[in-house]
């Protein structure tokens, strides 16, 4: 078990382009980690961790002794010095990671449900934003989180803090507008895209088929192939001074209404 206690070393220093450029993640195809929650729901999903680092000055015995326990994977004990540089959080939980990436190729998004209940979520930027979309998704427990035209580097770490790891627990998938329009059409799943003109109140459409619930940015809305192409509009009847909410939350409403409509079943 290698142990480490410079900064400078070039290991750790090769770490903060991972962490912070989605360049060096593209290229290298592996990601960066931090928090036990995180990284043990990346590993209940099946990521492959490269190398593990312990803080052991920042960890109890017992927790200490079970991460050690890691099974094919490089154990690397850091001390505090060490870990300062590599987290960004101000909680101090001790445990980092570099993980390899998985392919989300829309093309191999496989959809076992009879009747999938799919979120597409087109252009998001915000990294929190997306973040609890993913969060809502894996509450909903939907068969998969599809963005259309990303944006932001889904292994942004930033992401994977504001989804709490469930970046990891979701199936998500990638493409243009076009190709995921195709994706649901070849798959006969209706569209319902979130929007304000010529649209009726979500809670009056039915979900129980397969369903995609496709929401746009707060800023700018769905693209007009989305307006043009979409099987149904919906839109969430607003009573208040302002005409649109924050996107994970108007997510959060159609999701739970499908989901009310299916009994709730997975």
């Amino acid at each position: 078990m290698k142990f480490i206690t410079s900064s400078q070393n070039a290991f750790i220093k090769s770490l903060i382009p991972l962490r912070d450029k989605s360049r060096t993640r593209r290229q290298s195809g592996s990601f960066f980690i931090e928090g036990q929650r995180e990284i043990s729901i990346a590993l209940k999903h099946n990521y492959e961790l490269k190398q593990l680092l312990l803080c052991p000055e920042l960890l109890d015995d017992s927790t200490l002794e079970g991460w050690n326990a890691t099974t094919n994977t490089e154990i690397i004990h850091i001390n505090r010095e060490v870990y300062a540089k590599l987290a960004l959080r101000d909680s101090t939980e001790g445990v980092l990671a570099v993980a390899s990436a998985k392919s989300h190729d829309l093309e191999a998004l496989s959809l076992t449900s009879q009747a999938p209940l799919v979120l597409v979520a087109e252009a998001p930027e915000k990294p929190g934003n997306i973040g609890a979309l993913l969060r809502t998704a894996d509450a909903g427990n939907l068969d998969a989180v599809i963005i259309a035209n990303p944006r932001t580097d889904l292994y942004n770490p930033n992401i994977i803090r504001s989804s709490v790891g469930c970046l990891f627990s979701n199936k998500v998938a990638t493409g243009t507008t076009e190709e995921v329009l195709a994706y649901l059409k070849k798959n006969n799943i209706r569209s319902y895209a979130a929007c304000l003109e010529g649209a009726q109140a979500y809670h009056e459409q039915n979900y129980q088929d397969p369903t995609a619930l496709v929401v746009g940015t707060e800023a700018d809305g769905l693209s007009d192939l989305w307006l043009e192409q979409a099987d149904a509009r919906i839109k969430i009847p607003m009573q208040g001074s302002i005409d649109s909410m924050n996107v994970s939350v108007a997510a959060g409403i159609l999701i739970f209404e499908a989901k009310r409509q299916r009994n709730f079943k997975s």
